[in-house]
């Protein structure tokens, strides 16, 4: 992996927040952070999907097809 130095300038109180809630230190709270925003793409996808896939199931069947 290769890693890249940034400077970020944030307000101090959001900065002591996200690191309370992570309890890492500052490049691991950022790294963190990226991640989320990265992955929140894959979750509006995600979320427009909702309900689109109809899945049909008989209990009744399933109950029958178990092996005790």
């Amino acid at each position: 992996m290769t890693l890249q130095k940034i400077t970020v300038n944030v307000p101090e109180s959001v900065l002591a927040d996200a690191l309370a809630v992570t309890g890492e230190g500052i490049t691991q709270t950022v790294r963190e952070g990226l991640e989320r925003v990265a992955r929140s793409r894959v979750y509006k996808k995600l979320g427009k999907m909702y309900g689109s896939s109809k899945i049909d199931l008989n209990m009744e069947a399933l109950r029958e097809d178990r092996e005790f």
